[in-house]
């Protein structure tokens, strides 16, 4: 490439439901910034995620203000809300759409797990997915990511995210809070204080 020719934009998407958002989500996304060389990384927090239709998620301001509080401190992080805005179920070929129009030349790059990869083909217009983003893929506890057989002998980038194992999770968050647990450790002390000032996950709770 020519020196006087900019290079395009590296710009990651990393989407989710994010309750709570917890330390491993911010170990991923520190990775995938190193790791993918990205110019920034947009957290992405699901309004309705179709694939968790049968879980009520908690409200939209309680997991931006949580995400606030996690991704603190790390400017090219950016909290991106046009999923929570927009109707219906949350489909990631939407939000690639309407980037790949915003940011015309910049190479976009889908943060995902290994699990997600391996059911990729579950996605809506995954193939058009395929041709839009690179996958920037963490595989299970620090191994390659495994392209499941619908996407093994088909072309597609993918970087690998060489994140290792972190036995933490949402669901293992909303499980300890509910039985009164701390989980500072989990999702980190800011995020831990949000959870118990607003007595979030607890046992019982309603939205």
């Amino acid at each position: 490439m020519s020196p006087d020719v900019a290079a395009p934009r590296r710009i990651g998407l990393f989407g989710g439901s994010f309750d709570p958002p917890h330390l491993a989500h911010r170990a991923l996304g520190a990775l995938a910034l190193a790791h993918a060389r990205l110019d920034e990384l947009r957290w992405l927090p699901a309004g309705q995620p179709w694939q968790k239709a049968a879980r009520v998620l908690a409200p939209r301001e309680h997991r931006v203000a949580m995400l606030h509080l996690l991704l603190a401190g790390e400017p090219r992080f950016v909290l991106d809300e046009r999923e929570l805005d927009r109707a219906g179920p949350t489909y990631t070929i939407d939000t690639v759409r309407e980037f790949a129009a915003e940011h015309p030349g910049a190479e976009l790059l889908l943060v995902i797990g290994q699990d997600q990869y391996g059911r990729f083909d579950t996605w809506r217009e995954w193939r058009e997915l395929l041709q839009r983003v690179t996958l920037a893929v963490a595989g299970r506890d620090g191994a390659a990511p495994a392209a499941p057989p619908a996407l093994a002998t088909l072309p597609h980038r993918v970087v690998a995210l060489p994140l290792p194992a972190m036995p933490v999770s949402s669901t293992a968050a909303r499980a300890a809070v509910a039985q009164g647990i701390r989980v500072d450790a989990l999702v980190g002390p800011a995020v831990a204080g949000y959870i118990e000032n607003h007595r979030l996950y607890s046992e019982g709770m309603t939205y």
